[in-house]
């Protein structure tokens, strides 16, 4: 009997339920039975309820079964599984299935169908083709796609990549990097570890058309300190790479030179922030950094640097491999191209859906998560990560764009959504978010650091005083806000008023106020 294939994900989420114990047991079942299995450790599809999701390679595709236990593993075998058999686990050929069928994979195209660390697989899968065709132009017209296609830093900031990449490519200096975020701390986020655990080569190849781009032949991966399997992955894939002369001093026979090393952080929050990360990288204090000069111009150790997240690096070769048109017609206004959302907290179906601009978080929550896994109304949906705004039912039909966003007082962030329903207190919401940002706070400025350990004394103050008294401590939190906004050195302190504004103007009888105590609504202000 020919091997059948077995896909079991070695994702994290995959491994956090057992997916290393089913892959054993499978093997386990297979030998006793004198079966030969081809087991194979793909990324994850990014449905995470389904985890495990074991695919079987059949003629008529993938066909998937899960979530499966190690327990389940002997009853699959004796319905027959490897040919495809029924069974109460069986979710049918896995392409067919609507989550994903419905779905716009640009970046996440290869995310769980092939083995991550194969080079041959990424290759029959499209690898390399933007590197390829990158090397065969001039660096400025490779500069000119990224710019042309209207990418954006899928980190959170959304500044325009290729003007980034301009201004390094332009910039006189001895020598250049590549950086990439991979600090990805946000609440609710997963989309960078699915690709550094799912398809750590795309990274590579993004980072490495940057580097052929911009004349920097040096890069870092700052990973953080929570994603240790990630960093395992990354290492073999630069290994990997290495070897195959994608990396090194002469890439793909080019003659031009860059290559890779992976850093694990040391598990600050605020080294998300692009000056602090770079402050870590040269053995630092992780503390924010004045600007300017702008890291474009003054980055790594005082050279003009290319900082971008996973995420942007990973579109970056299918828009050199499909062309900027290609990529710039996905999305909405001056939001291009896709974005892999992430849906987390009181849901039935979490996991990553990746969608041009322009979903509403309506049909992200009906036709993606399901609605809520207990079974209540939702309430508030905290859009862009822990220091993102709560999103009321109002605004749940505003498409998901970076400008729509920032005229409602809200951002889109780095894709994060985490959902609440009708139980959740937004007083104690708003309370975490100054609490997070006291603690995580680099320091180095009054308003982040004074103000948000203020701003918890405030709002306990307003839960538990009334009348007059509890209208006055309102305001005082508006002002604190305004000065955190305003004043703060980076989006730290400066994002932290987003959470509880958004709490008090759209559920202020959670404070104990009636709406109209609340004042008027501060969306304008803060965008």
């Amino acid at each position: 009997m020919n091997a059948v294939t077995v896909y079991v994900p070695r994702d994290s989420a995959a491994l956090a339920v057992g997916a290393d114990e089913v892959a054993a047991a499978i093997e386990r079942e297979a030998t006793a039975g004198g079966l030969t299995v081809r087991l194979v450790r793909n990324g994850s599809r990014g449905m995470l309820w389904l985890e495990t999701l074991v695919e079987v390679q059949t003629p008529r595709g993938r066909v998937g079964y899960g979530p499966v236990a190690p327990e389940d593993v002997p009853a699959l075998f004796d319905a027959g599984w490897l040919q495809g058999g029924a069974h109460a686990l069986a979710l049918g050929v896995v392409d067919e299935l609507p989550w994903l069928q419905r779905q716009q994979r640009l970046t996440f195209a290869r995310v769980g169908l092939t083995d991550p660390l194969s080079l041959a697989d990424y290759e029959a899968h499209g690898g390399l083709l933007g590197l390829r065709r990158a090397l065969a132009m001039p660096a400025t017209e490779v500069v000119q796609q990224v710019t042309d296609s209207g990418l954006r830093g899928r980190g959170g900031a959304a500044f325009p990549a290729g003007i980034k990449w301009k201004t390094v490519a332009s910039a006189a200096a001895s020598h250049k990097y590549v950086v990439c975020n991979a600090d990805e701390g946000d609440s609710g986020t997963f989309s960078d570890r699915m690709i550094m655990e799912g398809d750590p080569f795309v990274l590579v190849e993004g980072m490495t058309i940057a580097g052929i781009s911009t004349g920097a032949t040096r890069g870092y991966i700052y990973v953080r300190s929570e994603y240790p399997f990630a960093v395992r992955m990354l290492r073999e894939a630069v290994d990997i790479a290495r070897t195959a002369g994608i990396l090194g001093p002469d890439v793909l026979d080019s003659g031009r030179a860059f290559d890779i090393e992976v850093r694990m952080a040391a598990g600050a929050y605020v080294c998300g922030e692009e000056t602090a990360m770079l402050e870590s990288l040269e053995g630092k204090r992780g503390i924010v950094r004045a600007k300017p000069p702008i890291p474009a111009l003054s980055g790594l150790f005082g050279q003009p640097t290319v900082i971008n997240n996973v995420i942007t690096f990973a579109s970056v070769p299918i828009i050199l491999a499909r062309g900027a048109a290609f990529y710039r017609d996905y999305g909405v206004g001056r939001s291009h191209g896709t974005l892999p959302i992430q849906i987390a907290g009181n849901v039935r179906r979490g996991g990553l859906v990746e969608l041009a601009f322009g979903v509403t978080l309506r049909e992200l929550l009906t036709d993606w998560a399901g609605g809520t896994a207990s079974g209540r109304p939702v309430k508030a949906v905290q859009v862009g990560g822990p220091l993102g705004a709560y999103v009321p039912e109002s605004k749940w039909d505003v498409p998901l764009d970076y400008e729509a966003y920032a005229a409602m007082g809200a951002v889109v962030g780095h894709g994060g959504i985490v959902v609440h329903d009708d139980t959740a207190d937004l007083s104690r919401l708003a309370r975490y978010a100054m609490e997070f940002c006291a603690i995580e706070s680099c320091g180095k400025c009054t308003p982040c650091r004074i103000g948000s350990t203020r701003g918890v004394e405030v709002i306990d103050r307003i839960t538990a005083r009334a009348g007059t008294a509890k209208d006055e401590q309102v305001e005082l939190l508006r002002d604190l806000c305004d000065t955190m906004l305003a004043g703060s050195l980076c989006a730290m302190g400066g994002m932290t008023p987003y959470p509880v504004l958004s709490a008090l103007d759209h559920y202020p009888e959670d404070f104990g106020l009636q709406p109209a105590a609340a004042a008027q609504a501060t969306a304008g202000a803060v965008a």
